[in-house]
């Protein structure tokens, strides 16, 4: 392979962060339209010659094929461009990143309860060794201590007595049904609240996806009735001529939970919150004016069975009007669960996740480094050696553990 090198000249970083912003902007316009492909390179070419963020380096066709380039969009057998599924996540990434901007997706994800468990992170508890714990899962200093008071130092050994593990949090699984409302009301009276209410929910899913990767997760739409759907259908649902079944939405939340195995069941509902319809004596029974108190009862007395199954309601509001306001917080104390109120323009007032804590140091031993004696115990697959630099401070010595393949130094200090 060969490689060129040229100048990076200053322009090119502009370029590169213009064309991060034109993806970004796409993608918003990608929401608004249901995923509609053309019509968001339209709106793209109207707001590029409103607002002149194209010139004679990009053009709106270059960026068309850049998009294509990348894999973002690809054509149909009609000629017609349409989402791949790299472009879908594109979009559940960048609204992740506007709604949760502060938070850093990581890997594997967890729930950590307050309760002693296996899987997590280590705890400063400790226990003693047991059959099956990993070799380096070992409290290094506790274990130490216990084989120098035994053995001493001139003829240290260590034995299975000897051994202390640290206790580790208790990681746990979770079941979540991600319900939107795509209701008449969420575009009444000339305000847009399905696109930020799609934006939330595509947020939402990514995060479950990024940071708990082994959560079951369902997504289901709910108007007149809810209906389950696959979750990359969601850059393309849009809002229907329904009224709001919200009762609808919580009992088939509950069916798609009883069939899931994990130990802790929530829901997260994106709404504007003002329920109107239920069904009743195989009919549906509507009414938009107000706050029906039959309709509004039926939805709570579905609130409180959530409770009852110990599953969790967070309601993400997008609305502000009070009395619907009002309602949601009477539907939150009932389950016991948490809102969040936003408004269409300022959203992502979600917070709660800690930052991942930083890798510890692991430092390794000079070859120079002499052994304390040449005992090697190997204790339940563990080998444990200690090794001393000639310049070290008196007491300070390095522990080297060994399991199979695996090896960690740690340093540690013992008081002769």
């Amino acid at each position: 392979m060969r490689v060129r090198y040229g100048r990076w000249e200053e322009w090119m970083t502009a370029e590169i962060g213009r064309l991060e912003g034109l993806r970004k902007l796409f993608n918003q316009i990608l929401i608004a339209t249901d995923g509609d492909v053309e019509e968001a390179l339209r709106q793209m070419e109207r707001l590029g010659s409103q607002y002149g963020f194209y010139d004679e380096r990009i053009s709106a066709d270059d960026f068309r094929d850049r998009l294509r380039e990348d894999g973002v969009i690809t054509e149909d057998g009609e000629g017609r461009f349409q989402l791949t599924r790299r472009g879908e996540r594109g979009i559940r990434r960048d609204a992740l990143d506007r709604i949760f901007g502060r938070m850093a997706a990581g890997g594997p994800g967890e729930h950590r309860t307050g309760t002693a468990g296996a899987g997590g992170e280590n705890l400063s508890e400790t226990r003693e060794w047991r059959f099956g714990d990993p070799p380096f899962d070992m409290a290094v200093n506790p274990t130490l201590e216990n084989a120098l008071r035994r053995s001493g130092l001139d003829d240290f050994t260590l034995t299975e007595d000897d051994l202390t593990v640290h206790e580790k949090e208790h990681l746990t699984g979770c079941a979540t049904v991600l319900l939107l409302d795509i209701s008449h009301s969420m575009i009444l009276y000339g305000e847009d609240r399905i696109t930020p209410a799609k934006e939330v929910a595509l947020a939402l899913l990514e995060l479950i996806r990024t940071r708990y990767p082994k959560d079951a997760l369902h997504v289901a739409v709910f108007g007149d009735d809810a209906t389950e759907v696959p979750s990359h259908r969601l850059p393309y649902l849009t809002v229907g001529p329904y009224h709001t079944n919200t009762k609808a939405a919580l009992q088939l939340a509950q069916r798609i939970l009883a069939t899931c195995r994990q130990p802790n069941k929530q829901i997260f509902m994106v709404t504007d919150g003002k329920p109107s319809a239920i069904h009743e004596e195989g009919r549906l029974y509507k009414n938009s004016w107000g706050l029906d108190t039959k309709i509004v009862n039926k939805t709570l007395d579905e609130a409180t069975l959530c409770r009852r199954k110990g599953i969790l309601i967070t309601t993400f509001m997008v609305a502000s009007d009070t009395h619907l306001i009002n309602f949601v917080q009477r539907l939150t104390e009932i389950n016991r669960g948490r809102a969040y109120y936003t408004g269409l323009d300022d959203l992502g007032p979600f917070r709660g996740l800690r930052p991942q804590p930083e890798a510890p140091n692991v430092l390794t031993p000079s070859p120079r480094a002499r052994p304390l004696r040449t005992t090697h115990s190997v204790v339940a697959g563990l080998s444990c050696a200690l090794f001393a630099f000639p310049s070290a401070p008196a007491g300070v010595y390095f522990v080297r553990l060994e399991a199979g393949s695996v090896r960690a130094t740690q340093k540690i200090a013992i008081a002769r």
